[in-house]
């Protein structure tokens, strides 16, 4: 058995800490005493954040950021593009597995919940954009740009994009136990928008080389399903 080297460890024990550290907060988050407070906000995207800086720190310093954050014509278009796609397949999924009328709808209605109500969302949607915006940016660099980069040295480049995918959903796996209700049990909702979106975000961050499409589409679709064409529930 060869040696493993310090920076194969250091991925290693950097990777556990992030999907820890996501996991455990976003569990403490998404519990209901904290629905539609600034505290679900903070407790669930303060890893994220954190690690999203220690992200741009190896970007920059193994050169790369520039490339990684470079804003190229079309980037919005690709971005809206992606929205489509990510906004049908989620339709789909509420239409097909969680119908009006049926004990899993109780799952998109949960969601909804923590989110906080619409009246509520409409009084400060300078504060939901400013989230949207951080929280996208920040979730962006650190599975699109961070996570890729540390297991591409085990998997291959190739490969990388869709084990963070994996990673992504695998790190939100607790929601389906902080969510769950009643008959209709674990609530799957963010597990699998977390691979579905992932594997989306992944593929346009390895097949562009920059994150700012992926950005573009991640900030419309939260907008979208939060703020406009809600899947359950009434909109503004």
């Amino acid at each position: 058995m060869g040696v493993r080297s310090p920076s194969a460890v250091r991925n290693l024990a950097l990777l556990v800490a992030i999907v820890l550290s996501v996991g455990a907060c976003s569990y403490v988050g998404f519990q209901e005493k904290y629905a539609g407070s600034p505290t679900f906000v903070l407790v669930v995207a303060a890893p994220t954040v954190l690690f999203a800086a220690v992200g741009l720190y190896f970007a920059h310093r193994d050169g790369v950021l520039g490339d990684l954050l470079r804003v190229r014509g079309g980037d919005f278009s690709r971005g809206f593009i992606a929205t489509a796609v990510v906004f049908a397949a989620a339709w789909g999924f509420t239409r097909f597995f969680a119908p009006v009328g049926s004990d899993r709808e109780s799952w998109l209605a949960r969601l909804y919940l923590q989110l906080g109500a619409p009246s509520m969302l409409r009084a400060r949607v300078g504060s939901v954009v400013a989230v949207f915006i951080v929280t996208a940016l920040s979730e962006e660099i650190l599975w699109r740009g961070l996570v890729p980069s540390l297991v591409e040295e085990r998997v291959g480049s190739r490969r990388a994009w869709m084990v963070s995918a994996g990673l992504y959903a695998l790190a939100h796996l607790p929601v389906a136990w902080a969510l769950r209700v009643g008959d209709a049990g674990l609530n799957p909702v963010i597990p699998l928008a977390a691979l579905g979106c992932g594997l989306v975000w992944g593929g346009m961050a390895r097949r562009f080389g920059r994150l700012w499409p992926g950005i573009f589409s991640h900030i419309l679709f939260d907008w979208a399903a939060v703020m406009m064409f809600r899947f359950w529930g009434p909109s503004l």
